[in-house]
Formats: C-alpha cells, structure tokens, sequence
C-alpha cells in the first residue's frame, strides 16, 4: 500500500551554436533540494546540421551526470544514516 505519491519535476535547457550542444538539467526534488547537470554535444564539420540529434546527445550525457549525482547523493545520505559505507549497483 503506498501511502504517499512523490513526484519531482525534471528540467532541461539547450544552448545551440553552429558546432555545439550544451543541455542544462535540474531536478527539484520533493525535499526542495535542486541537483543539477551539464552535457556537450559536438557536431563534426562534415556532418550535416540535425539540432534535435544534438540535443539527444546533449541531453542523454545531462541525464546520465545527473543519475549518477542523486546515486552519490543517495548512498551519502545511507552512509550517514547507518553509520557504514554502501555501495552503488553500477
């Protein structure tokens, strides 16, 4: 039985120039504390212009830095808590 739904809202910002895609990520989570991320995507000069594949890119490696920001904060906030050192599933 699930007593309480929680939600966090994910953001994600892109900033384009003719070679490069940078994405921005935040989540707010339900504690009020923002983590945030960055991610790059460059785009070879022989490669045709595709702003959206950028922004994949960009925004999948913003993602992942961001996955691997909240399982950093998650097993400090364990390690605190009980005293002993936990260690990630990765």
């Amino acid at each position: 039985m699930m007593e309480t739904a929680v939600g966090w809202h994910v953001e994600l910002e892109f900033e384009e120039d003719t070679h490069r895609t940078r994405a921005a990520a935040m989540v707010r989570l339900s504690d009020g504390t923002e983590v945030r991320a960055h991610g790059y995507a460059s785009r070879h000069p022989s490669d045709s212009q595709q702003p959206r594949v950028g922004e994949e890119i960009a925004g999948a490696r913003a993602l992942n830095e961001l996955a691997m920001k909240l399982l950093t904060k998650a097993h400090d906030e364990i390690d605190e808590a009980s005293g002993r050192t936990s260690y990630p599933l990765t």
